[in-house]
């Protein structure tokens, strides 16, 4: 970004990439290692400073957050502005998301960590200038120092998750991008109780659609909350909990839908959970499309957010001021 002035200092031992060494997402440096899969509570070398994220974006035209170069990600996008800020390569920042969004899932307050070899001196410029380079689509709406332990991921305590939906017969054009529409009307009593047979520690291998990783992950999760709330047109269903498989909010507010067309008894969730097996879902419900879901929110304990001592203070952005207007507005 053109006249934004990055500060930092470097301390013992740190080290910045050279400018002659390659910072595009193909290069490498040799002697580092790859940044794939980080290791949770892996001790963070001293020479290293770890950085934290909150992160807003318009999942509508990207693949997910989960890092690719065609079709772009958010991931990948934010990683080429840090690049071109730090001149470090993709392997050195590491940049670790909490939530793998799908294609087309939006968020209000995805977290993420990256790393850099030197101290900065106030966390305001960079802010200031990795928004300058992202599109209008993707904001960094915070950016914090953050301990050493601290994981992106493997911190989180509850993750919350809102999806939107529009239920009238005429669309609304401004809530097309992030509501779902059914002009079918739903009945919410019937919802909320389903809702309620998710609460709880369940495995949820019904719900769940095969993951692309090659990671085996845990079925078992636990929902802590899961609201139905009428707004005039609109019901929000939000829900909350440990952590969520691949599509599992999608495919339980399908469910939902089918529920609240009153076309199934609500009591048919614990029949499904007790399956164990996709393929029962799949006999009433096909996954909910991604624009209604929103990402909301990642929590994590206060001790883990608790920035280290002397680092710069977190940046929320930064507001220009005009004292004097010397041109009139027409």
């Amino acid at each position: 970004m053109a006249g934004a002035a990055i500060a930092f200092s470097r301390l013992p031992h740190a080290t910045m990439a050279p400018p002659h060494v390659n910072t595009s997402i193909s290069g490498s440096v040799p002697g580092l290692a790859e940044c794939r899969h980080p290791v949770p509570r892996l001790a963070l070398s001293p020479s290293l400073h770890k950085w934290r994220m909150v992160i807003a974006y318009d999942g509508t035209n990207f693949a997910g957050w989960q890092y690719q170069e065609s079709p772009a990600t958010v991931q990948c996008v934010i990683e080429k502005a840090l690049m071109r800020i730090t001149k470090l390569d993709r392997k050195e920042l590491c940049l670790v998301g909490a939530s793998r969004t799908d294609t087309g899932v939006h968020a209000w307050g995805q977290m993420a960590h990256f790393v850099t070899p030197f101290m900065y001196d106030s966390l305001a410029n960079i802010h200031v200038a990795v928004n300058g380079l992202l599109p209008a689509d993707i904001r960094v709406r915070e950016i914090s120092p953050a301990c050493p332990e601290f994981h992106a991921r493997f911190s989180t305590r509850s993750k919350i998750y809102h999806y939107k939906i529009y239920n009238d017969p005429v669309m609304d054009p401004f809530q097309c991008r992030y509501a779902y529409h059914s002009s079918y009307k739903l009945n919410p009593l019937p919802m909320r109780e389903a809702a309620r047979h998710f609460v709880g520690r369940h495995d949820f291998t019904s719900f769940a659609n095969a993951s692309h990783n090659d990671r085996t992950p845990n079925p078992v999760k636990e929902i802590f909350r899961f609201d139905v709330i009428g707004m005039g047109p609109v019901l929000q269903l939000e829900v909350e909990g440990s952590g969520f498989l691949f599509r599992q909010v999608r495919n339980m507010v399908a469910l939902l839908i089918q529920i609240g067309k009153e076309a199934l008894p609500s009591d048919v969730v614990p029949k499904i959970l007790a399956a164990r097996d996709r393929r029962e879902l799949a006999m009433y419900a096909l996954s909910a499309p991604p624009h209604g879901l929103c990402l909301v929110s990642v929590n994590y304990s206060e001790e883990s957010l608790q920035p280290p001592a002397g680092y710069p203070a977190a940046s929320f952005g930064r507001a220009h001021t005009v004292s004097k207007c010397k041109l009139p507005f027409y």
